[in-house]
């Protein structure tokens, strides 16, 4: 008896290897939450605080470059695991203020920074940000992805943090 594969089974049969090399080019766009703030609370009183911290380091420092506010949110050894920036509060203050020269700005009631999600377990609160990228094939047009920044908070202060961040 002779055996006949389905068109569709023929199909992947055939196609299979040329897809699997294909890199996929769809993807769900990076959005904000429509509450930022909402995401930075939680029932539990430490996740709330731990959250709070945080809170404070992106709107007071990384939005309006209150650098001088920094012993509010940083431990004086914060251990930095970018590699752009030195450990120490010393070294992170100098780092956004000299190397990159900012200038404070009025703090903002709330936060600017398009927020998708923050997770608190323990001492750790990630933040996913959403991301808007140039398309490097096609200059006119950007896509979205997802940049994190993660702390370990000791104390009521960031401690430690993390990113993806690589060197220039």
């Amino acid at each position: 008896m002779k055996q006949t594969l389905a068109p569709a089974a023929l199909a992947l049969f055939l196609l299979g290897p040329m897809m699997a090399a294909t890199p996929a080019v769809a993807q769900e766009a990076v959005v904000a939450a429509p509450d930022a703030e909402a995401l930075f609370t939680s029932p539990d009183p430490k996740l709330n605080a731990n959250k709070q911290v945080v809170y404070g380091i992106i709107r007071d420092l990384l939005e309006a470059n209150h650098w001088d506010r920094a012993d509010r949110y940083l431990t004086e050894r914060y251990l930095q695991h970018n590699p752009n920036a030195a450990s120490g509060r010393a070294g992170v203050v100098q780092y956004f203020t000299q190397v990159l020269n900012t200038k404070p700005s009025p703090i903002p009631e709330k936060i600017k920074t398009p927020v998708a999600f923050v997770t608190a377990e323990g001492d750790l609160v990630t933040v996913g940000y959403v991301r808007e990228i140039k398309d490097e094939k096609d200059p006119a047009k950007t896509y979205t992805t997802t940049w994190y920044d993660t702390w370990r908070i000791k104390d009521g202060k960031a401690d430690e943090h993390w990113d993806p961040a690589t060197k220039p």
